[in-house]
Parts: structure tokens; sequence; C-alpha cells
């Protein structure tokens, strides 16, 4: 069964999110995603704003699908490419909301090592979960 990984790229700050920031990060991220074992990696679509309206839902901007076919070499792989892109934005350190079925892991100010136990325990569910190696 395929599965699909929802992401959401958070840029923390004192001003508040950024988004053109945001859509720069996310960016990034699919493109590095895009390279990997994955079937697919989208962008959310954001909702249709209101007639006149000139605010972008920062959400959609920085939303990522990525359909990850139905082995857990796919997740590692999506996993291990997040922790490395993060761990290159070193002065933005975005959060990050990953959700897949109806686990939800979200990152905010972790150090690297809180970041890679914290995919690790994601990971060893959704191999426990019955996924194929």
């Amino acid at each position: 069964m395929e599965k699909t990984l929802q992401i959401l790229v958070v840029e923390d700050g004192a001003d508040g999110a950024d988004v053109e920031d945001i859509a720069e990060l996310t960016g990034y991220l699919r493109e590095e995603l895009l390279r990997l074992d994955v079937d697919d990696v989208t962008s959310v679509p954001g909702e249709e704003p209101p007639p006149g309206a000139r605010v972008v839902e920062v959400a959609a901007i920085g939303a990522l699908l990525v359909t990850l076919g139905s082995t857990v070499t796919g997740l590692r792989q999506v996993l291990d490419a997040i922790r490395e892109w993060r761990g290159r934005c070193r002065e933005s350190r975005p959060s990050l909301h990953l959700s897949l079925d109806d686990d939800v892991l979200e990152i905010s100010e972790a150090t690297d090592e809180q970041v890679a136990r914290a995919f690790d325990m994601f990971l060893q569910r959704h191999s426990a979960a019955g996924a194929q190696p």
C-alpha cells in the first residue's frame, strides 16, 4: 500500500514567518526529495483566498506531500534527507510538522541528535506497522 508523508515547514522567528523564506526553504527541500527513490513530491495547494485578499496561506506554501510507495526504505531516505537539509539551515532552523497516517511528529527547537532520535522512533513506528523493508 502506498504511503503519503505530509511535511509542513514553518520558520520560527521573532518577527513571524516570512512567506518568501518559507517558500525558498520548502523549494530546496522539495528539490532534494525529488532526487530520492520516492514516487512523487508535490506542493500542497492552498485554499483560494477571498476576492480582493492579498494574503497567502503560509501553511500551503510550506507544505509538501511525499508519496513514498510501500517500503520503509523510501521513508528512511526522506527522513535522512530532511535531517541533512535541516542541518544546513543553520540560520533559520525551520520547525517541521511531519504526518504519516495518524502519526504526527513535530520538531522545533531540537538539537541534531534529538532530531535523529525522533526520526528513528518515527521510522520504527512505521516499520512495526507492517511496512515492507
